[in-house]
């Protein structure tokens, strides 16, 4: 597995990526409620200008092509995160969040903030997430059960950019007890 920013190149192929993410293998929602979440892949100028807009596209790709990625607004919100089930359990998601994070903390974010399905759950919690609130949203007439994560970036003296809160990474001990 390479990891790797994404080039609008890419960006179809992300499209398919989340489709793929979310319509197979194992998941808590029910067939009905993955179709409404995502009924056909993403594409097009609007998703390509949705991801064009963000600070930081990173994939994780292996022989058979994009296997993952997850973005970054500029605002500190991961706005998408997505693993085909191929490379789900092999720290994909830990690699994608660490490269995540080190551009939240170069551009000098105090937090990170997501919504995170019931599949991110607890991979956002193993990566230092706590949940703020619990809520439901509805597409196309299903209700989908998601949570509001947050994660505080510790400030360390001697490192802001100027105007910025400057913030660093779990220790590699802290890190470890995450996984």
């Amino acid at each position: 597995m390479q990891l790797r920013p994404a080039m609008p190149a890419d960006f179809a192929a992300l499209g398919q990526v989340m489709f793929d993410a979310i319509r197979t293998g194992p998941c808590p929602y029910s067939e009905a409620q993955r179709a409404a979440w995502c009924p056909e892949p993403p594409g097009g100028d609007g998703w390509d200008d949705r991801l064009a807009q963000q600070a930081l596209v990173m994939l994780v790709e292996d022989a058979a092509g994009p296997a993952g990625f997850m973005t970054l607004r500029g605002d500190g919100y991961i706005d998408l995160a997505f693993l085909l089930p191929r490379a789900r359990g092999q720290g994909q998601f830990r690699q994608l969040f660490t490269a995540v994070e080190a551009k939240a903390l170069d551009l000098g974010m105090a937090k990170l903030e997501t919504h995170a399905s019931l599949m991110a759950e607890a991979p956002f919690a193993k990566m230092g997430f706590a949940v703020v609130t619990r809520e439901e949203v509805e597409r196309a007439g299903q209700r989908l059960r998601r949570a509001q994560m947050r994660k505080p970036l510790r400030a360390v003296a001697g490192t802001a950019k100027r105007g910025s809160v400057a913030a660093a990474p779990c220790n590699d001990t802290e890190r470890d007890q995450l996984a």
